[in-house]
């Protein structure tokens, strides 16, 4: 079940990414499922409208003759993100994101994401930088993973990048948002979309990326690895929109003492 967007409740901006623009503002991934049918499920659940692919690991027409995921996600129904996952330097990612050009007949969204090593899957800050340097240069539309550093987040912006994903916690660990603070800075100064990537567990997680003011949450473990990723689909469509609203609506500030909620003048004696 897909809820209304929510352009259609209240005014909002609309999400847009590489001139195209997006109802829903939650991306998903593709790995970690238990079959292709489970990832066709959950990914319907979810509303999402564009769903990254690891290209280093998923078969999306480069292994003839292997299941082939974009039987189950069609690009003309969904718009694929072919991702660099796995690529430790910038020459490995950039030749990723050729392959994923030549195979999705010319595609030029590509997510970058350049890794420092096995046990953290921490950003390689160093080689994203020469790698979206290559990247925009060559007229991809680059999204990209990166650490909570505003300044390298505001260098990416500034090389051209169409979009910044600071992480909330390490992929994969469903710690939530670690650096709430970091994440409203690159907020504040970003001039193209901020979304929050990796580190999402459970829908409470991605409601307040969003209710900090992110243009969307990409996610994949959270939704995978829950015991029935299905229904967790359906819970992070609904956490994101839910984001979404109190943000634009506006919380009331915090106080230290209670205020009640009736006004306590003209009581009944």
């Amino acid at each position: 079940m897909n809820s209304a967007p929510v352009s259609n409740l209240v005014s909002d901006q609309p999400f847009v990414l590489a001139g195209r623009t997006y109802q829903s503002r939650l991306l998903v991934g593709t790995g970690k499922y238990r079959d292709l049918e489970q990832t066709r499920l959950a990914i319907e659940a979810s509303g999402a409208e564009i769903v990254t692919v690891a290209v280093r690991r998923t078969n999306i027409g480069q292994n003839p003759g292997e299941p082939n995921l974009l039987d189950v996600l069609p690009a003309d129904r969904y718009t694929i993100l072919p991702n660099t996952a796995g690529c430790f330097d910038a020459i490995e990612a950039v030749r990723t994101c050729r392959l994923a050009r030549e195979l999705l007949d010319g595609h030029n969204l590509v997510k970058l994401e350049v890794l420092a090593d096995q046990k953290t899957l921490f950003p390689n800050v160093i080689e994203t930088l020469k790698a979206a340097e290559v990247l925009v240069r060559e007229g991809f539309d680059v999204m990209v993973y990166t650490s909570d550093d505003p300044i390298i987040a505001r260098q990416l912006g500034e090389i051209g990048c169409i979009a910044v994903m600071p992480l909330a916690g390490l992929i994969g660990s469903g710690l939530g948002i670690c650096n709430p603070y970091n994440l409203r800075i690159i907020l504040e100064e970003a001039k193209v979309p901020v979304l929050v990537d990796a580190g999402v567990g459970t829908a409470s997680d991605a409601s307040i990326a969003m209710e900090l003011g992110c243009a969307a949450v990409l996610m994949n473990s959270a939704i995978a690895n829950a015991q029935n990723p299905v229904m967790m689909a359906q819970a992070m469509n609904h956490a994101v929109i839910a984001g979404r609203l109190a943000y634009l609506a506006g919380r009331m500030p915090k106080k230290l003492y209670a205020s009640a909620s009736s006004p306590l003048s003209g009581l009944i004696n």
